[in-house]
Parts: structure tokens; sequence; C-alpha cells
């Protein structure tokens, strides 16, 4: 009887994961082991750019792709996991529970946006942090061109000035242009508890914030947060009031809650604690990956962020050492030393930086090329096709 891996999510993490430990299994002439991966549909969401317009198109079917390197797809959605007897429960297509057994798994379930117990959020604020989200998004900003001429109808106030509050409000005033039309007097609001524009990505880059704001019209309220949240606008903290027909809350993500059902250290976002080699710390059959992973990314105390960048460098190294284990090889130790940004900052272009310190490299134009390249490129699946697939996750490819 076959071994089973089971990996749970087809995000970066989870499809790299699939891709990698097949391709190992090739690399030795192993076939006596099945690699599964069970999520709820079978495409890659291009979440990093759900801020765009016309998100119902940031997904990228990869049931070919699993096709072709021999991954077996279950389209569901996990509930439980029973590490003692080691099966997960989960929800199939027709909504009936179901059970699947495993040998190793490899838990790759991303995060969801950390909402806060803020009033009226739940009720009244949008968010980009899932497909379906992006659209209902788009679908109410499309919708405003139908209401009467008003502040409140050309005003969008954004939450949280962190990475993707300053790409979903820069890319703002063009969207909301392209709706109501050039001559609507558009204002666009991030409020954020930072002293100063985007200081919560560093003193260099902030810089380039601060002037890609100014130039496509983007306000800031510092030193601030979002009391409550109604159909009408925002209550500040200092009880101030914005009338606003739309807003968007960006305040963070918090790993997948899958987490709490496997029995180990979380860090504070619920991240499992896991070693080099990307297994959970405590158990010898799971391993992490992606949003779910806290794991070092070098030698000198920095920790993978909850990105795509690090979630598909995570994914090929969880799927080459669970494959490894079984095949009772080496595994390849997961370091990812380099870390890179490229801030997409609407009409303005874009800041490319390098090193933790974020340090720029890339501004406007060239920085907005570098973008676009990541974004319509980059972060793609392979071909549907093993040798490219294989070839592309290998887990010691450099990346950016």
């Amino acid at each position: 009887m076959k071994q089973h891996i089971l990996v749970i999510g087809a995000g970066f993490g989870g499809m790299w994961t699939a891709l990698s430990a097949t391709r190992l299994f090739d690399l030795h002439g192993h076939d006596s082991v099945e690699v599964t991966v069970l999520a709820p549909q079978a495409e890659l969401r291009v979440r990093p750019r759900f801020y765009e317009p016309n998100a119902h198109q940031l997904a990228a079917p990869i049931g070919e792709l699993f096709d072709a390197v021999g991954v077996r797809f279950i389209k569901g959605r996990a509930e439980t996991i029973d590490v003692h007897n080691k099966q997960v429960g989960y929800l199939d297509a027709a909504g009936a529970q179901q059970l699947c057994s495993y040998d190793k798994l490899v838990l790759a379930t991303g995060s969801r946006l950390a909402r806060s117990g803020t009033a009226g959020v739940n009720e009244h604020a949008f968010d980009v942090d899932q497909i379906e989200q992006a659209v209902r998004l788009e679908q109410h900003l499309k919708s405003l061109a139908d209401q009467p001429d008003s502040a409140a109808r050309n005003t969008v106030v954004v939450a949280g000035g962190g990475f993707t509050g300053i790409e979903t409000a820069t890319e703002m005033p063009a969207r909301l242009r392209a709706i109501l039309g050039e001559a609507a007097d558009i204002k666009v609001i991030i409020v954020d508890r930072g002293e100063k524009i985007g200081a919560s990505m560093g003193a260099d880059i902030s810089v380039s914030i601060a002037q890609a704001s100014a130039e496509v019209g983007v306000e800031w309220r510092l030193k601030s947060s979002v009391a409550g949240v109604d159909a009408d606008g925002v209550t500040l903290a200092d009880r101030q009031r914005i009338e606003a027909s739309t807003v968007i809350w960006t305040t963070g993500v918090r790993a997948s809650s899958l987490t709490e059902q496997i029995p180990g250290e979380r860090d504070a976002l619920g991240r499992l604690h896991v070693d080099s080699h990307l297994k959970v710390i405590g158990q010898d059959d799971i391993f992490a990956t992606g949003d779910v992973a806290y794991a070092a990314s070098d030698d000198i105390g920095n920790h993978a962020l909850m990105t795509c960048q690090h979630a598909i460098v995570l994914g090929r190294h969880a799927g080459n050492n669970v494959a490894a284990q079984l095949l009772g090889v080496a595994p390849t130790p997961y370091s990812q030393p380099k870390y890179v940004t490229c801030l997409d900052l609407g009409a303005w272009g874009a800041v490319y930086t390098e090193g933790w310190d974020r340090q720029v490299k890339l501004v406007r134009q060239e920085g907005k090329a570098l973008k676009t390249q990541i974004n319509t490129q980059w972060i793609y699946p392979p071909a549907a096709n093993r040798e490219s697939a294989w070839a592309a996750a290998d887990p010691l490819i450099p990346i950016a």
C-alpha cells in the first residue's frame, strides 16, 4: 500500500509543496508515495493582486498542473485534524463530511484578515483579503456611479497604513475616477496609528510613500484609529467623523485557525514554530509552510513574513523535506536571507527595496515595471508539464 502525503491548501505554499515533493520522488525513481492536495478549489488565487481591479480574473487554474506531475486533488474544505489517528476531516464539494488519512501532513492553509472587535467592521467594512471580498468591493465601487454625487459617495477610508492598505489606497483614486468620471471630487484617506506616513514600512521607503500619496491624492490621518464603522462612514478614536460610503479594512492578518488543532508552540500571529526543515516542532509527521509557519529565514534573527515571496520558497522546501523524510535522504534546510519589497503606489509608480531595513533601489516607473513583472509573471504557476514544473520546484533556486 502506498504511503500518503496530504497537503492542505492550494495557495503558494501548498502548490509549491506538492510540486517539490513529486520532484524529489521522481529524482529518486520512487513511485510508492501518493501526494494529495486538499483545497476548496484547484486554482492558485493570486492574493498579492487583490487590491487591483478585475479581481475575478486573479486566479490561475492548477488542475492540469497537478495532473502533469501526478498530484491527486481533492476538492473540499478541511475542518478538523486528528493528529493521533492521522486523519483530516473535511467537507467535500457536495457538502458531505469526509475523512482523509495520511502518513505525512503538510499544513499550508494560509492566513486570513485579522478583524478587530471594532464596532461595525463586520457589517459595514470591505476588504481585499480573499477573492470573494475583493470582487464584492469592486461591485460596490461600480454601484457608486448610480448614487447621487456627494462627499460620502466620493470618499474612501482605508483603515491601516501597512502594505495592503497603502497599495489599496494609492490604486483607489484611479479606480474611482474610472467609475465616477474625471471631474468627481475624489477623496481617499488612510487612517493609521503611525506618527508619520509609511512609518511601519521603514524610514527610507516612507519618503517614496509620502511623495506618491501626495501626487495621486491620498490623505493620511496619522496617530489615529477607527473607533467605529457604520453605513455612512467612520468615527475615529478622537471622535472626528469622516463621511464615506466605502470603508476598507486592512489591519493585518492571522494564520489559519487549523494551526490550533496541532499540538505545538505558536507565535502571536498563530503560526506554528517549525525547525529548519519546516517540520512542526514536537511533531514527527507534520510540516507547516507558508503563512502558517513561523520559520527562521536566516541565522541573524529574521523570520519569514506572511507574503508570497516567502511562501513560494517555504513551499519548495516543505515539499522537498517531507519527501526526503520518507525517502530517508538528507533534507534541505530552509534559508532565505535575501529580503526585498516591491510596493505598488498607483499612478506614481512603485518602490523597490532590498534588505530588512528596506533600502530603496528603484522608484516610479522603473519600480512599476518590476512590480508588473512580479505580479503578472513571477508569482504565477509554472506551465502544466512535468519538466518545467519540477525545474521550477527546486528548493535551491534563488528567488528575490
